[in-house]
């Protein structure tokens, strides 16, 4: 009966040891990538621009329909490639997207359409309308 005992505590401390190091690192494993989250905004830099924007092309058509979330105005470009080397590249006119504001961009290819992005840059801030007589 005793050396079933010592059998038993033996198996036990072991499964006790190698649970404690299974959850330690558990533990371990779960607090890295909260350090590496917290740290990451700092690097990236400010997040409060650029409009968000999904570009669809149909055939010889492209459309950007682009979202702008943050408080600072985007102006926003829709950049075509056409694939001919005859057929003109286009770049749109540039477009101030507000905040919480929506714009629809298009452009066109005559044959085919080779690539489409859309580019961003922050919007100069308006100037203060200045009174006359003051």
């Amino acid at each position: 009966m005793r050396a079933l005992h010592r059998g038993f505590a033996a198996h036990a401390s072991v499964a006790a040891l190698l649970l404690g190091t299974a959850v330690a690192a558990e533990v371990h494993a779960a607090s890295a990538p909260a350090e590496e989250t917290a740290a990451a905004p700092a690097a990236r830099g400010p997040e409060d621009f650029g409009a968000s924007c999904h570009t669809v092309v149909e055939g010889t058509r492209v459309t950007a329909h682009c979202r702008n979330p943050y408080p600072r105005t985007d102006r926003v470009r829709l950049h075509v490639e056409c694939d001919p080397w005859w057929d003109l590249d286009t770049d749109s006119a540039p477009v101030d997207v507000a905040p919480a504001d929506y714009a629809t961009l298009t452009a066109r290819c005559w044959k085919e359409v080779r690539s489409a992005w859309v580019t961003h840059e922050p919007a100069a801030d308006p100037a203060p309308s200045a009174r006359p007589g003051t």
